[in-house]
């Protein structure tokens, strides 16, 4: 018997398949995908959307798909296999109207991953672009949000780039197979994320080649993948704008870095801005806007490691010795017994991440 797993794996190895007809079939089929592959053609073609054509891949599925050697080609890589139906499968996507089917996944999953913000932007970047990237994708990331993007040259490699150098946690959904990873020269990018700072995925089979298709595809699993969209430079016609479209569409708030108004490579942001995104300078103004952040307080706790369990030693450290008066930064450097640079490094990080309020005079107190 075809496991559900095996089954979701054949279906999305069959052309002109994509997931809006999978959930009709499986609608059909009682959710039941190992029915979909082989059933009669007359059956297959009263489903919604599933004409003679379509109708004879499904019934003729094993002329196209070999899902056992997909899988095993998987483990060889040490790439994941997650479906829907998995604890792990990103409950963003899962919600929205077109989720993909299956994300091979180079790299790991965690739960503090729904917490994510998609910066995306030109792959022809001017220096003004990359350097807004890298600030406020260092910045978010060390706020607690997870980066996503889509590993393509320019805004993507920054964004992802400066994540990694945040330490914290970026995912890079790709336009092709994880065995057709696109742009080449990202390579060793690709390998920094999927080891240890999160993971590589993408909707397609290992051997699928990019192209004009699979990036639209693409940009609307980044969409629907984070609280929010940051568009950091576009030009008037760009696939950026056609994210930040999907993730309005999908209710997601959008971002937008300002840009010389004689700059084609802003127009698209400052056109965005004028049709009512956010106007964003510094990651502070994102944070403020969306209110609940992944180390936010949670109402009726006291204690700071019952309050922040995800922080850092060093972090929840510091954070003790702040308190809801304002203290002097040499107090709470004596209070935690920590190197100087060591506090005031921290108090950068709980300050970025709307833990801690500075006051004139080098004074902290929580917020």
């Amino acid at each position: 018997m075809m496991t559900d797993r095996e089954a979701i794996v054949a279906l999305n190895l069959l052309p002109k398949i994509g997931p809006v007809r999978v959930r009709r079939l499986l609608a059909a089929f009682d959710d039941k995908p190992a029915n979909i592959l082989g059933a009669a053609k007359d059956r297959l073609m009263r489903v919604d959307g599933i004409g003679e054509e379509t109708a004879k891949i499904l019934h003729n599925w094993q002329d196209h798909a070999d899902p056992l050697a997909e899988i095993r080609e998987a483990e060889e890589r040490g790439i994941s296999i997650i479906i829907q139906t998995d604890d792990d499968y990103p409950t963003p996507l899962r919600d929205a109207y077109d989720p993909p089917l299956l994300l091979y996944v180079w790299g790991k999953l965690e739960p503090r991953d729904k917490h994510a913000i998609s910066v995306v932007g030109s792959r022809r970047t001017t220096n003004y672009g990359v350097q807004a990237a890298k600030k406020l994708s260092y910045q978010l990331a060390q706020s607690g949000f997870t980066i996503v993007s889509g590993l393509a040259r320019g805004i993507d490699t920054a964004a992802h780039e400066a994540a990694v150098a945040a330490k914290g946690r970026t995912i890079a959904v790709l336009g092709s197979g994880l065995g057709k990873l696109f742009p080449p020269e990202n390579l060793a990018l690709a390998e920094r994320i999927a080891n240890g700072h999160g993971a590589v995925v993408s909707e397609f089979s290992i051997h699928t080649s990019p192209d004009k298709q699979t990036f639209p595809m693409r940009n609307r699993i980044v969409a629907a993948w984070a609280r929010a969209v940051l568009v950091v430079e576009c030009p008037a016609w760009s696939g950026s704008l056609i994210t930040a479209n999907l993730a309005s569409e999908y209710g997601k708030p959008i971002f937008a870095v300002p840009g010389p108004i004689d700059k084609p490579s802003s127009a698209g942001c400052n056109q965005l801005i004028r049709d009512g995104a956010t106007l964003v300078a510094d990651a502070s103004h994102i944070l403020d806007d969306l209110g609940e952040l992944p180390f936010a307080r949670k109402a009726g706790m006291t204690e700071p490691a019952g309050e922040f369990p995800e922080l850092p030693e060093e972090e929840a450290a510091v954070f003790a010795g702040v308190t809801a008066d304002e203290s002097p930064v040499d107090l709470i450097i004596e209070r935690t017994g920590l190197p100087a640079h060591t506090v005031t490094a921290t108090l950068m990080k709980l300050e970025m991440r709307r833990l801690v309020r500075a006051f004139p005079g080098f004074r902290y107190a929580r917020r």
